[in-house]
């Protein structure tokens, strides 16, 4: 997959810029518009998944593959699940290369603007690679749940360590996590996902799982 084979959604740029009900014109369009398109030629995308047993171990405990977690978020997600998908998935070091840029020689903005297009981006990668593991499970006669991040709601950044290690995320995408648990390149994700026999619609996804309510990028 190609960064330019994604759909570009020029209206979550500008949500992450903060024009959340009036769209911008003019210069700010056109400049975010240069933003996406050099974004685009130059991202490498990369990514890794695999599927691992579920095994709940309480209320709000239980293991992935040997990855033991705990989430009374994420316990909801999965519920009625037997299966997980695992995946990391980065759009590579481009746009930390051009914020910095960009930074270097004084255009604060452009760097804002590609910081947002670059979140925009690993956005629609992601969503791309998870239609691409719902068409996978459903020739199974399956269903996947909504995508689960380390950081949303209740499930700590802590389980990023074993997300990497049962993953071998580092060695499949080249993303790297600190001791801090910062992964680069920066647009970079881990998340989960349940499989399920079940086609059950769960209504904790994105925002709507996370408790930082009052974050200003929320929908």
């Amino acid at each position: 997959m190609r960064a330019c084979d994604l759909e570009l959604n020029f209206r979550e740029v500008y949500r992450y810029l903060g024009c959340k009900r009036e769209l911008p014109q003019g210069a700010v369009v056109e400049e975010v518009k240069s933003c996406v398109e050099e974004l685009v030629r130059q991202s490498e995308l990369r990514e890794v998944h695999r599927r691992f047993p579920l095994q709940f171990l309480g209320e709000d405990r239980f293991l992935v593959g040997d990855m033991e977690l705990k989430s009374r978020a994420l316990s909801r997600n999965l519920r009625g699940c037997e299966e997980v998908y695992l995946m990391a998935a980065t759009i590579g070091f481009a746009m930390d290369h051009l914020v910095a840029r960009a930074s270097a020689i004084g255009k604060m903005s452009r760097a804002v603007m590609m910081q947002a297009s670059g979140a925009m981006l690993i956005e629609s990668y992601c969503d791309a690679l998870n239609k691409q593991l719902k068409e996978e499970a459903a020739t199974e006669g399956k269903f996947l749940r909504p995508r689960f991040s380390p950081g949303y709601g209740d499930l700590p950044l802590s389980a990023q360590p074993d997300f990497f290690r049962i993953l071998e995320v580092q060695k499949h995408t080249g993303i790297t996590l600190s001791e801090s648990l910062i992964m680069m390149p920066s647009k970079s994700v881990t998340a989960l996902i349940g499989v399920s026999t079940e086609d059950a619609h769960c209504v904790l996804e994105g925002c709507e799982s996370c408790a930082k309510t009052n974050c200003s990028f929320r929908r």
